[in-house]
């Protein structure tokens, strides 16, 4: 039998285990017993933190929920794993949590574990093949081959200070490479990484000011297409808002690469809620389209995404650009004790059988949990976990693709 134990940490970060008291993990705002079989090895690339203003909580054999002496420790999991448990605690201060996406990490036999499973993997985005040694080298060279292209100048600032791999991928001229074209954004989410109300922390990263001129879009998508093997050119990053709203320069950059080569593919992440924007991109040569959603129910989606569009508009944009024959993904946004709840399980069953989506791209949601919470509507069914509710997808829908990368 596995020798498991609560974690905590100190004020100045030191991170100890706590014996005889059993790990708990959270699931909506419910502290839980986690089980061994939740439980995999703390994946290599993630990161540990400890949550200044909540105290650890812990569980007896007994059963009795107990305090510990010292903050909850969380895991920072990176793209692949998918997480099931948020960490337990007892919050002791209402200021907000860095946006984030906290796990459960526990002591199991010495070796610290995550309350994750693996949905994905991939080379291409292997943590390891980022922020190398020769990475400002290379920023060199594309800043000589491209000079004074302001996209490669904030591409630059991505990737140095935020360390954004899509934005590196420019760099090492492989895979799917980022080009920020859009500063404003029809959405208003809660977890925006880019743009914060006061409510919130600071976001992690700033939103580009302004849009770039056509040439200067065209000119870095053909230099990836041209050096990149397997390229993808990828609109609709973390540091812009919806390049749906920038569709006249996007449709139009997109028609002059396509006049010079149909190497690689053009793809485009959106919310999905400017029709007319989605169209006119799909309509100029657009191959992919990953939306971002956290929930298929009206009153779930407003409340996070605080748009000036409709989940109906959203399902037109997914219905029109799957009818031209562009590959569209989702972008889920996952949290345990929202997405598996009974209710949004059969949200989602009726969603896909309206919309059958060849894939679905897991995504664990950075966000202060009791922040999202407090916004949200109350559940209104069992939580079900966020395993089950993958497996309930799955055998809904056995040739979906679940996942965490791009497999189109």
């Amino acid at each position: 039998m596995s020798d498991i134990r609560a974690l905590y940490a100190t004020e100045d970060g030191e991170i100890f285990d706590a014996p005889n008291i059993l790990p708990m993990g959270r699931i909506g705002d419910k502290n839980v017993p986690l089980k061994e079989e939740d439980l995999i090895p703390l994946p290599e690339g993630a990161d540990l933190m400890f949550l200044p203003g909540r105290k650890a909580v812990g569980m007896m054999e007994d059963g009795e929920v107990v305090p510990i002496l010292g903050y909850a420790v969380a895991a920072l999991l990176p793209q692949g794993f998918t997480r099931l448990y948020l960490p337990a605690y007892e919050k002791d201060e209402d200021s907000p949590l860095p946006i984030y996406g906290y796990t459960a990490a526990v002591l199991v036999n010495d070796e610290i574990y995550v309350a994750a499973m693996k949905t994905d993997e991939s080379e291409s985005w292997n943590p390891l093949n980022y922020n190398t040694p020769e990475l400002k080298k290379l920023i060199k060279r594309v800043k000589a081959d491209l000079p004074r292209n302001s996209i490669v100048e904030n591409l630059q600032k991505c990737a140095l200070k935020w360390h954004c791999l899509t934005a590196q991928n420019l760099f090492y001229r492989r895979f799917e490479a980022g080009v920020p074209v859009s500063p404003v954004c029809n959405a208003n989410c809660l977890g925006c990484i880019s743009l914060q109300t006061s409510q919130m922390c600071p976001a992690p990263q700033s939103r580009i000011k302004k849009s770039p001129a056509v040439k200067e879009i065209v000119e870095v998508m053909l230099y990836h297409l041209d050096f990149a093997p397997n390229a993808i050119v990828s609109f609709g990053q973390g540091c812009e808002g919806d390049q749906s709203l920038a569709a006249d320069i996007v449709a139009t950059a997109i028609e002059r690469v396509r006049e010079r080569t149909k190497r690689g593919k053009i793809n485009m992440n959106t919310n999905g809620g400017f029709t007319e924007g989605v169209k006119k991109i799909v309509d100029a040569g657009l191959n992919n389209m990953r939306l971002s959603i956290i929930s298929p129910t009206e009153e779930i989606y407003e409340a996070y995404y605080r748009p000036n569009y409709s989940i109906n508009d959203v399902k037109t944009s997914i219905k029109y650009a799957m009818e031209k024959g562009v590959y569209v993904s989702l972008n889920l946004l996952t949290f345990p004790g929202l997405n598996d709840r009974e209710e949004e399980v059969n949200a989602w069953i009726d969603f896909c059988k309206e919309l059958p989506v060849p894939m679905i791209q897991i995504r664990n949601l950075n966000m202060d949990p009791d922040f999202l919470l407090e916004r949200l509507p109350r559940p209104k069914g069992k939580m079900l976990g966020t395993r089950r509710f993958l497996e309930i997808l799955k055998e809904n829908f056995p040739d979906m693709i679940i996942g965490s990368f791009s497999h189109s």
